[in-house]
């Protein structure tokens, strides 16, 4: 293959003891509390040491399982740390590597969340990012006052208009706002300060932050939608989208389809970066990574991978034989992408429920691997170079060994093939990403918004 001419783009996704529903239980794994921060802390230092763009901690606001919490008592789920509290702690004791955290649009409101992102990026030096998501299930739902969960397209309008919000948020404060004129005693230049006075479908927000504009102006927008609407939020609106491929074939779809969407928004689309999660097993032969593959699977009770097919149906399964085929499934008000994937894999394949829940326990429609650092090396390098990635989200299956494995065995060789970088190259998530700094929307049309009456 020739050499590239841009470098892939490497993002590590946490999940407690892996992304594995066995990871926990696996013997190379370390029995730790899910609680301890030095577990996370030393997680990002790895990825930081292998120059991966990014460390990434997903979230729910919610424990859906509780009407399986029997097959779900297998899980280690009880132990997740509020990612953008965690991620400030992070900042502290990385200097180089990005910090992105989940947070739902569905039970957050705008202010509160462009101010804490804002924090985030202050405090790490311009190294934060948000991954944009609508909560999907009816337990976060329960938890913030609704019977039921919002309709799946009014999410997503929901969305649309809180991304708006939170930029303008991010440039209520022009850059250089804060002159800290102790003479005249003036800390801050009133023009420079705006109101947003935005009255939507959704929200009603005056203005302005109160924290100054970011390092990053913004920080980096991430999201991970796979349906139309998720699609099109995306190619609005993100700098970079996670996304579940289970081929290449399929990868190079999404990805013509994202760049396609990006160019329609009057985007340059080489800047939506589009990274597919995968699941790798590395080993020094492939035979002992098929091994450790088996070993992983046979840590997952039948009960759980049955009640995770489940959820990720929105379709109760109960009464149903592990033998049996799907039934016919109607659409979920939930994560409709992946209830979609999930059906088509099943009958591309003519799987069993049983056999279509094993995969999905595991890696739901993701990628995965097994094989010898020069096996997944080579899948990187295909997939990159023949248009279905700009880099790759790693879920080890279980912490920390599957993280170091791809750290110490594989990032080497990529950087040897000239397809990775061998150190950061800027200060920021955005500089090391390749992503322009945006400018102040502010200042580029001074009729947004209206000046706030204090301010005259």
């Amino acid at each position: 293959m020739t050499k590239p001419t841009r470098r892939m783009v490497l993002a590590t996704f946490i999940h407690n003891s892996g992304a594995h529903p066995g990871g926990w239980r696996y013997p190379g794994a370390e029995a730790v509390d899910q609680h301890d921060f030095k577990h996370y802390a030393r997680l990002a230092q790895t990825a930081e040491r292998g120059k991966l763009h990014c460390y990434f901690s997903g979230d729910s606001q919610g424990y859906p399982h509780i009407s399986g919490r029997d097959a779900f008592a297998a899980t280690d789920y009880a132990g997740k740390l509020e990612p953008t509290t965690l991620l400030a702690a992070l900042a502290v004791v990385t200097s180089d590597i990005g910090l992105i955290a989940t947070a739902s649009t569905t039970y957050n409101e705008p202010y509160a969340l462009a101010r804490r992102f804002a924090s985030i990026d202050h405090i790490s030096g311009g190294r934060a990012g948000w991954n944009v998501v609508t909560s999907a299930s009816d337990s976060e739902a329960h938890n913030f006052g609704r019977d039921v969960q919002m309709d799946h397209d009014d999410r997503y309008a929901r969305a649309e208009e809180f991304v708006d919000v939170v930029k303008a948020l991010w440039d209520s404060w022009e850059d250089g706002a804060a002159i800290r004129d102790r003479a005249a005693g003036r800390y801050f230049d009133t023009a420079k300060v705006h109101q947003l006075n935005h009255q939507g479908k959704y929200f009603k927000v005056a203005g302005p932050l109160n924290v100054g504009r970011a390092p990053q102006g913004h920080p980096i927008i991430v999201q991970a939608g796979g349906s139309d609407a998720g699609r099109g939020l995306s190619a609005r609106t993100a700098d970079m989208i996670f996304t579940a491929q289970s081929s290449l074939e399929k990868a190079k779809v999404f990805y013509d389809d994202m760049k396609m969407r990006a160019a329609g928004f009057g985007r340059d689309p080489a800047t939506l970066l589009v990274i597919p999660s995968v699941q790798l097993m590395v080993r020094s032969t492939e035979a002992e990574a098929k091994r450790a593959d088996e070993e992983l699977l046979a840590l997952i009770p039948e009960a759980l991978s049955l009640r995770t097919l489940s959820l990720q149906l929105g379709f109760d399964l109960t009464g149903y034989s592990p033998d049996d085929r799907l039934p016919e499934i109607p659409l979920t008000n939930g994560g409709q992408w992946v209830q979609q994937q999930v059906i088509a894999m099943a009958r591309a394949e003519n799987l069993t429920i049983g056999a279509l829940a094993r995969r999905v326990s595991v890696s739901r429609a993701s990628f995965s691997l097994s094989g010898t650092p020069e096996q997944i090396a080579d899948m990187c390098e295909t997939w990159f170079l023949q248009g279905g990635a700009d880099g790759f989200s790693l879920s080890p299956n279980y912490l920390p060994g599957a993280l170091d494995d791809f750290v110490d065995q594989v990032v080497p060789i990529l950087q040897q093939r000239g397809l990775f970088r061998t150190d950061y190259e800027g200060d920021t998530l955005r500089d090391n990403l390749g992503l322009a700094r945006p400018e102040n929307s502010f200042v580029l049309d001074p009729t947004l918004g209206s000046e706030p009456s204090m301010w005259r």
